[in-house]
């Protein structure tokens, strides 16, 4: 039986899938089976250039989240890459160790080739690596229910990922748990009435490019904060989870002795109580 105290973690994205749906919840339901000809015929045509940046899926957001769990074993992303409105992420994938599987343009008879290609990888990798605690499916489409329903019945954990509004009920019932691509930390909410809403979004840009730190230890203090559902988190577990978010962190390397001094050193973003045996941080004030 895996061991649930060591977790480790499998990931793996219907890419069209939530490319497309994210499409649809920015821009209105049905709104990418409209604009597939144009985006295929060409995305860098500006008004289609400028709805497909306005629906950017923020890759890192997603894998974030499903390291919050634990160590990632496999991450893979099944899509028609040789594609524009997918290829553009190629980089951002391949730059977090995502195995990107090429699934050729579908006919009509072969429409299911992603859910039935990452459904077979799943099951084979369950087998492949028994101490697999965690499954995380990143997709809205109820024929992924049996492949949630199998990786239950074999001792995983099944997290689920979808957009909201074009997620099957059916899916996140059969998951162990089912959170909104929406509700991710980083992920800003879609446009309600057009640019102007964008404001934010740039703003927090901005920030997280000022100080890559602070927004490391920001994101890592939402998930930590999401996943237990507590406010004041242990700091060594926070500290655990930003290695595993960029195994390149060091408080040392950012002129810090410790730990606590460097969450000190981003007043803005945390909050530490040393009062008792076991040092504890939570999001500042302003962050919540």
């Amino acid at each position: 039986m895996p061991d649930m105290q060591n977790a480790r973690v499998a990931v793996y994205l219907d890419f069209d899938n939530i490319v497309m749906s994210w499409y649809d919840r920015v821009h209105g339901k049905n709104s990418y089976a409209r604009d597939r000809q144009r985006i295929a015929t060409d995305a860098s045509d500006p008004e289609i250039a400028e709805r497909l940046a306005a629906a950017t899926i923020d890759v890192g957001a997603i894998i974030d989240y499903a390291t919050s769990f634990g160590t990632l074993v496999l991450t893979r992303a099944y899509a028609d890459w040789s594609a524009p409105v997918n290829a553009i992420y190629r980089s951002q994938l391949v730059a977090r160790a995502v195995d990107l599987v090429q699934l050729f343009p579908a006919a009509a008879y072969a429409k299911n080739g992603a859910d039935i290609r990452l459904a077979v990888d799943a099951v084979e990798d369950m087998f492949r690596l028994p101490d697999l605690t965690h499954v995380v499916i990143v997709a809205g489409d109820s024929d992924y229910v049996p492949l949630a329903q199998r990786c239950k019945r074999l001792g995983r954990y099944v997290v689920g990922v979808g957009v909201a509004g074009s997620t099957a009920k059916s899916l996140a019932a059969a998951c162990d748990q089912f959170d909104s691509y929406d509700a991710l930390p980083g992920v800003a909410a879609p446009p309600v009435t057009g640019k102007k809403d964008a404001a934010p979004t740039r703003r927090r840009a901005k920030k997280a490019a000022a100080d890559p730190a602070g927004a490391l230890l920001e994101r890592a203090l939402r998930l930590e904060s999401d996943k237990e559902d507590v406010e004041w988190q242990h700091a060594s577990a926070v500290k655990s989870l930003i290695r595993r978010l960029d195994p390149s962190f060091s408080e040392k390397a950012l002129g810090h002795k410790s730990f606590s001094e460097f969450v000190k050193a981003h007043p803005t973003v945390a909050e530490v109580d040393e009062s008792g045996n076991i040092v504890l941080i939570r999001l500042a004030a302003g962050q919540t």
